[in-house]
C-alpha cells in the first residue's frame, strides 16, 4: 500500500487549538510523525504560504529526511520542489504534462499527477502515480465530483498500470473498498488530523499510519 498525507496546516491548527503562529510547528510534528510510522509520501499543500517561506520549510522537511524512505512532494511547485531539494512533485490535472516535467528534474525525482476523469488519468499514465480524487463526500467538493468507487475502478482502468492513489473522504473504514477497486493506496488530508483535543499530533499520525497499512494488508488477503 502507498500511504500520501496531504497537508493542511490551517485545519490542523485549528483541529487541536493551536494560534497561527503555531500551525507550522503543529505541520512539522505531523511529517515527521508520520514519517517515523514510515509513510511513503507527504504533500505539501500550502498554497497560501508565501514562496521564500515555503521554500524554507520544505528544505528544512527535506533535510531531515534525507536518507528516509518518506519522500516530500510539494503541490504543483515545480520550482520550490527542485529548490528546496524535495522528493518530488504533484501536479494538478491542469498543469503541466508529467513529461516536460521529467526534462526538467533528477532522475529519482517523482512526479505525480492529479486526475479527475479516465481521460486525464489516460493522457498522463507516465506520471510515476496517479491520485485521482474526489471519491467520496468531503465538505470540500460538490456531490457532481465524486467518482464514488466505480468512476474510481474506471480510472484505474485507464491508467494504463499507473499505480492510483485514491483521494476525497477517504479514511480506515474506507481500506477494504479501497483495495477491491486495485488502488494502490491512498492520499488524504483529514483522515491524518487527530479530533478535536488530541493534541499530541505526532502520535496520532504515527498510529494511523500504521493501523492504515494493517487494513489495507488484511483487505488484500481476504479470500
Amino acid at each position: 500500500m502507498v500511504i500520501c498525507l496531504v497537508t493542511d496546516r490551517r485545519r490542523l491548527g485549528a483541529a487541536i487549538g493551536a494560534a497561527p503562529a503555531g500551525w507550522l510547528d503543529a505541520l512539522e510534528a505531523q511529517v515527521l510523525g508520520a514519517a517515523e510510522a514510515g509513510i511513503d509520501h507527504v504533500q505539501i499543500r500550502e498554497p497560501d504560504l508565501e514562496t521564500r517561506q515555503l521554500t524554507a520549510f520544505v528544505r528544512s522537511l527535506a533535510s531531515r529526511l534525507r536518507g528516509h524512505q518518506t519522500k516530500i512532494l510539494v503541490n504543483d511547485r515545480l520550482d520550490v520542489a527542485l529548490a528546496a531539494g524535495a522528493g518530488g512533485v504533484h501536479l494538478k490535472e491542469t498543469s503541466i504534462a508529467p513529461e516536460l516535467a521529467r526534462h526538467l528534474t533528477p532522475p529519482d525525482f517523482l512526479v505525480a499527477c492529479a486526475v479527475h476523469t479516465p481521460l486525464t488519468a489516460a493522457a498522463r499514465h507516465s506520471a510515476d502515480f496517479l491520485i485521482a480524487g474526489t471519491v467520496l463526500p468531503t465538505v470540500s467538493k460538490s456531490p457532481a465530483d465524486y467518482l464514488q468507487w466505480k468512476g474510481l475502478e474506471k480510472v484505474i482502468g485507464a491508467a494504463h498500470g499507473t499505480p492510483v492513489l485514491g483521494i476525497g473522504g477517504l479514511d480506515l473504514a474506507s481500506i477494504p473498498s479501497l483495495a477491491a477497486a486495485g488502488a494502490a493506496g491512498l492520499a488524504a488530508i483529514g483522515a491524518f488530523i487527530p479530533p478535536a483535543g488530541h493534541s499530541d499530533v505526532s502520535e496520532f499520525v504515527k498510529k494511523r499510519v500504521i493501523d492504515m497499512r494493517f487494513a489495507f494488508d488484511s483487505a488484500q488477503s481476504d479470500p
